[in-house]
């Protein structure tokens, strides 16, 4: 019970912000006080209207607002989002773009799930929807999750990526961003070693932890220092009534916001700041950097406690990708299964989440794959976010991974074959305000 409590106190202390903000922006923006030439009303009412902003944000999940895309045929089409597979902890979704013709490539997007919303991945679904067919893992916040729907740690998750692969067909590109990344591996192995003729075409792994050893980061270092006993007492929380998934345990999004602000709170404090003056100075606008950066940032959802425990107990401590010992479902996967499966890894060279070696040790792990079907590819000057969402992606990764793509397919298309351009900037987070995000 008392880890109810402490869930339903943060998010009291969320609420509270929220409203003192409120409160601040609607006395500061009285009219009468605009006759007193003080500068501390315009302050005052600023900081009121970044601090609800910012406290609100937390428990909304953001939307795709993906524009729609500039077509061949010279016209704009609209992109929907539509429900391929529908699962209690994560769906399929297809981004569709209306009145265009199926695209020869078809890339699945494995969205991390490491208390961030899978809308993480919005620049890179732009970048790609042009030149692709587009679907992503959505997955579900764990606090809107009835405990009656059981559990979800690794091995199901692993397996709910075995399903949508099944679902989308053996013309599918993989690309696995972050913290999937060891598990879509060993999603592919399992399809190789049951189902031959489902793997995907490419798998392309970014800046994922496949051997969390070979390269140390405080990400490692933290797992390392605690036991799971020090998880299980200072990490996990039950959810309050307010939610559908009262009862269930989880590793609450508000409780790692705290940890990534406070890794940079004078990062982000100045930010904060540097916005108040914006908006009472009256340059702030709606979707400006500030606010296009820490919509997203801000925006937190719970895991499950099981998937939280079992991801630094497996994939952290045990190395059980690492070393080829994973288990799923009492089966013991072995990467070495793959044998046809074009692998590519990408690296950022400043990133200090998943740092260069971790996500490269994917390529010795398979072993009965021919050696002209791996590729590897490191950014040097790419943060942990740049490799999948920022300048270097657009510029510099982005155009590998898709002449990867066909390099490694038979979709004999004018279309596939054609050089990686991209025809839509929509989102330029690359000189955004804070520190990379940790996925």
């Amino acid at each position: 019970m008392r880890f109810m409590v402490a869930y339903d106190t943060m998010e009291a202390t969320r609420n509270t912000y929220a409203w003192m903000g409120a409160t601040a922006r609607t006395m500061a923006s009285y009219p009468s006080l605009a006759m007193a030439p003080l500068p501390v009303f315009k302050l005052m009412a600023a900081w009121g209207e970044v601090t609800e902003r910012s406290f609100q944000r937390m428990v909304v999940k953001p939307d795709w607002h993906i524009r729609p895309i500039s077509g061949e045929d010279g016209r704009d089409h609209p992109v929907t989002v539509e429900t391929v597979v529908e699962k209690p902890f994560g769906d399929l979704i297809r981004f569709a773009v209306q009145g265009r013709e199926p695209m020869a490539r078809r890339i699945l997007l494995v969205a991390p799930m490491s208390g961030h919303y899978a809308t993480l991945l919005r620049s890179t679904v732009v970048s790609l929807l042009p030149d692709a067919d587009v679907y992503v893992t959505d997955w579900h916040n764990a606090r809107d999750i009835p405990v009656s729907a059981g559990k979800f740690d690794i091995e199901d998750y692993t397996l709910y990526l075995v399903d949508f692969m099944k679902t989308l067909g053996p013309d599918i590109n993989v690309i696995a961003v972050c913290q999937p990344a060891p598990l879509t591996l060993a999603a592919t192995a399992l399809l190789a070693e049951r189902e031959p003729e489902a793997q995907p075409r490419t798998l392309t792994l970014i800046g994922g932890p496949i051997d969390p050893d070979a390269a140390a980061t405080d990400v490692t270092d933290f797992g390392r220092r605690v036991t799971m006993g020090q998880l299980e007492q200072s990490m996990l929380q039950r959810v309050g009534f307010q939610h559908a998934g009262v009862g269930r345990m989880v590793y609450p999004g508000l409780l790692q916001l705290s940890s990534f602000m406070s890794m940079n709170a004078e990062t982000h404090g100045k930010a904060m700041w540097n916005q108040v003056l914006a908006v009472a100075g009256g340059t702030a606008s709606d979707q400006d950097k500030h606010n296009t950066f820490y919509d997203e940032y801000l925006a937190v959802m719970d895991m499950t406690a099981e998937f939280y425990l079992s991801t630094v107990e497996r994939i952290f401590k045990g190395l059980e990708i690492a070393q080829n010992r994973f288990v799923v479902d009492g089966h013991q996967v072995d990467i070495g299964k793959i044998t046809s499966v074009a692998v590519k890894t990408v690296e950022g060279g400043k990133d200090d989440i998943s740092a260069p070696g971790q996500c490269v040790a994917a390529l010795d792990l398979l072993t009965g794959l021919p050696e002209e079907k791996k590729a590897s590819y490191l950014e040097p000057d790419a943060g942990h976010y740049g490799i999948f969402a920022g300048g270097s992606w657009r510029r510099n990764i982005r155009p590998l991974v898709l002449e990867f793509i066909d390099a490694n397919t038979n979709a004999g298309s004018p279309r596939s074959a054609r050089p990686a351009k991209l025809h839509v900037v929509e989102d330029d987070r690359t000189d955004a305000p804070g520190p990379n995000v940790a996925v």
